[in-house]
């Protein structure tokens, strides 16, 4: 279950935890590697103790099986060392994110930011256009203005709307269409929303928005 960040304190309790399951886990790592050495170690001995006489284990075999060892040791070494680096990872990101609430950024998503008369959206183009229309829409979906903003290029772009009597809890939302000619491009709407809350699941960051609920820390595109 996610636990909640509402402030940069309780982050670092996030971390805190982050920072325990790493050290737990890297105890385990060691109690399973060095059993695994204890093991390997008895069926070499066993293995020496009843071998024939006549034909016994030479060098380049005894040395091939500490070998082997080695090799499981350090894979497991590896793995406790990768470990610890994803807590620390995990743990640095929930610091960075308990310090973006009350902060804006810039997400993907098609609700209308509206602030003094002046309605602003974006969108993300995977290719240059050349014709690019915003449809403004209303909750029941109705389209209530149409923004022709020609040819774009590849990228990340804005746009701004007036708004007139409209305001943020009007809940308008836009529509992007871009075209090459007569092919159909993709394009991905993107819109400002203010950080509520972080939390954690599993090993990703989240991010409570006012308007878009829950999303990933991986899509924010810019912070302002």
């Amino acid at each position: 279950m996610a636990t909640a960040v509402t402030n940069p304190l309780a982050g670092n309790t996030t971390a805190s935890t982050a920072a325990t399951a790493a050290q737990k886990a890297a105890a385990t790592n060691k109690a399973d590697e060095a059993g695994s050495q204890d093991r390997f170690l008895k069926l070499l001995v066993t293995q020496l103790q009843n071998q024939d006489p006549l034909s016994p284990m030479d060098n380049a075999q005894l040395t091939s099986q500490l070998a082997q060892i080695n090799t499981v040791s350090g894979i497991a070494t590896l793995n406790t060392s990768v470990q610890a680096l994803s807590g620390r990872f995990l743990q640095m990101q929930s610091l960075q994110g308990a310090a973006l609430i009350g902060k804006d950024v810039i997400v993907p998503g098609n609700k209308l930011d509206i602030a003094d008369g002046t309605g602003q959206g974006g969108f993300e183009l995977t290719s240059a256009a050349d014709a690019v229309k915003v449809e403004v829409l209303s909750p029941a979906g109705r389209v209530l203005d149409t923004l022709n903003l020609g040819a774009q290029g590849s990228g990340t772009h804005s746009f701004d709307w007036a708004a007139g009597q409209y305001s943020t809890a009007s809940n308008l939302s836009f529509r992007v269409t871009a075209s090459n000619g007569a092919t159909a491009l993709t394009s991905t709407a993107l819109m400002r929303d203010k950080v509520d809350a972080v939390s954690t699941a599993g090993d990703a960051l989240m991010l409570e928005l006012h308007n878009a609920g829950t999303v990933a820390y991986s899509t924010v595109r810019s912070i302002n």
